[in-house]
């Protein structure tokens, strides 16, 4: 049960930078499961040591960053996947779907803005959006931190909502042929069950002080006070979505706001100032690793020092 709350707050009665087909599913699968008391996997730190002996889970780890520092060390680049739904903290993530956390992910950036061999980094992106709840923070920081390091977002295969509020924060965006990006717009639902609950032979009588203690309760249906601290809340959510993505972008807030929330593809989001230019996915790092190594070869000592830090990452593992 306490999955199920945790995931309502999540999904309702509050302002969401996803698209509005991942919000559908969302709210049929909160249905579902909650009416069918269909038993979930549950969150990742509950099971993850169900599946795994410690000892080779903890040699494979070694191994991972082994590979990782080394790839970094020749490449100078250190590639950050954004995959899934977003949401706010690592607690928040469950093992049966792919998610990316703010925390998490800054988190990383910072470890790969502040390491001396990392000379570009690129954050993977492929996400529909999520949570509006620690997004404008982490876009803010991702800009910031641009500052000191280029960071290079590639839309593979797609950056909706908030997935495209992390993008448009980088120094640059890259999109491909196919790939897909926008839905600057937010959204929010509220769940009414009373009708179900009457069906069911249910009444909930709710006491409360405050007038706005029971705002937006699931067992009625919406007032006008509630709809309106929803609306205001979505609104404020969208005045911040677009003038971040205009500031970001070095657009104008009537150009985000004119995009309507629609989707772009390719070129029409280079068009609509979305992005900076189209390669795929793996194309683009490859130029970014050819650059790296072209500025690395002209400074002084550069082919020398390179071979140092290789050699000072063999020694640590």
């Amino acid at each position: 049960m306490k999955q199920y709350l945790r995931a309502a707050s999540l999904l309702f009665n509050q302002p969401l930078l996803v698209a509005p087909d991942m919000l559908d599913l969302g709210v049929r699968w909160a249905n579902q499961t909650m009416n069918l008391n269909i038993i979930n996997i549950g969150p990742a730190a509950a099971g993850a040591g169900l599946w795994r002996d410690d000892e080779d889970y903890g040699a494979r780890l070694e191994r991972e960053e082994h590979n990782r520092r080394v790839a970094i060390g020749n490449t100078g680049i250190e590639v950050i996947p954004v995959s899934g739904i977003l949401v706010s903290r690592g607690g928040h993530i469950n093992a049966c779907e792919t998610m990316t956390s703010y925390e998490g992910l800054r988190a990383q950036i910072r470890q790969a803005v502040a390491d001396p061999l990392v000379e570009r980094v690129v954050l993977d992106i492929d996400s529909p959006g999520g949570a509006a709840v620690g997004a404008f923070e982490l876009a803010a920081d991702i800009r910031a931190m641009s500052l000191r390091k280029p960071i290079t977002g590639i839309v593979n295969y797609m950056a909706y909502s908030g997935g495209y509020l992390i993008g448009s924060a980088c120094s640059e965006l890259v999109v491909s042929q196919t790939s897909g990006l926008g839905s600057i717009g937010v959204i929010a639902s509220h769940m009414d069950r009373s009708k179900m609950e009457e069906n069911m032979g249910v009444k909930v009588t709710t006491v409360f002080a405050g007038a706005h203690k029971n705002d937006l309760s699931p067992h009625e249906p919406l007032t006008d006070q509630s709809l309106k601290f929803l609306n205001d809340l979505v609104q404020e959510s969208y005045q911040l979505f677009v003038e971040a993505v205009a500031d970001y972008r070095g657009l104008s807030v009537q150009q985000v706001i004119a995009t309507e929330a629609g989707l772009f593809r390719g070129k029409a989001g280079i068009a609509a100032g979305l992005a900076d230019r189209m390669q795929s996915p793996q194309d683009a790092v490859d130029e970014l690793s050819r650059a790296v190594a072209q500025n690395r070869a002209n400074r002084p000592g550069g082919r020398i020092a390179l071979r140092a830090q290789a050699m000072d990452i063999q020694t640590r593992f």
